[in-house]
C-alpha cells in the first residue's frame, strides 16, 4: 500500500525530558536497528498544505502556553508507529491545542487525539515489546512541552524508509 503525503503536527518535550527520551530512543534504535526520530506527541495530522501548516503553527504558538501532560504508563502495540510508547492522560489544554491547529490549518481530517510519545518504531514480537515496556522507567510523573513542529510525512507510516523521509516544514515555540 502506498501512503499519501500529510502534515503531522508535533508537540516537542522541554528539557530535561527531551534529552531523556532522545537518549532512550537512540539506545533502542542502536539495539534494534530501527529508524531515528525526535521525541514528540502528535496533536493532529492533516492535509499536505504548507501555507496552512505555517498558519496553524503560528496560531497555535500565539494561542497556547507550555503544556504539561501526566504520564500514565509505558505500553506497546503491533502498530508500527506505536511499537513502544509512553501513554499520557487526556488533557484539556492538549485538546484545545489540537483544535486550534485543526481550525487554523483549515483541516477537516478526523484525526483522533490519543496522546503518546513513541520510543521505538519496529515490527517485533509481542513478548519482546512487553519485556521492553516493563524494563523502561520514566522518572517524570509529568512532562512539559514547549515546542511545536509541522512535519511532512507519509500516512500511514509503515516502514523505516517512511520515517527516514519525514521532513520538518516549520517549527515554533509555545508562548510562555
Amino acid at each position: 500500500m502506498i501512503g499519501r503525503s500529510v502534515i503531522a503536527y508535533w508537540l516537542i518535550p522541554a528539557e530535561p525530558a527531551h534529552s531523556f527520551f532522545q537518549g532512550i530512543i537512540n539506545e533502542l534504535v542502536r539495539r534494534y536497528d530501527a529508524p531515528v526520530f525526535e521525541p514528540h506527541v502528535t496533536v493532529h495530522v492533516g492535509g499536505d498544505r504548507v501555507n496552512s501548516a505555517r498558519n496553524a503553527l503560528a496560531e497555535a504558538a500565539r494561542g497556547c502556553k507550555r503544556i504539561t501532560l501526566k504520564t500514565l504508563e509505558i505500553d506497546h502495540s503491533d502498530v508500527f508507529i506505536k511499537t513502544l510508547f509512553v501513554e499520557f492522560a487526556p488533557d484539556a489544554e492538549l485538546r484545545r491545542l489540537s483544535n486550534i491547529v485543526r481550525s487554523a490549518a483549515c483541516d477537516s481530517s478526523q484525526y483522533e487525539l490519543k496522546p503518546h510519545l513513541s520510543l521505538l518504531y519496529k515490527n517485533m514480537a509481542a513478548a519482546t515489546r512487553r519485556g521492553l515496556a516493563a524494563s523502561i522507567k520514566v522518572p517524570f510523573s509529568e512532562i512539559s512541552f514547549d515546542g511545536l513542529k509541522a512535519i511532512r510525512c507519509i500516512s500511514p507510516t509503515l516502514s523505516r524508509a517512511d520515517v527516514e523521509a519525514w521532513r520538518v516544514i516549520r517549527a515554533a515555540n509555545l508562548s510562555g
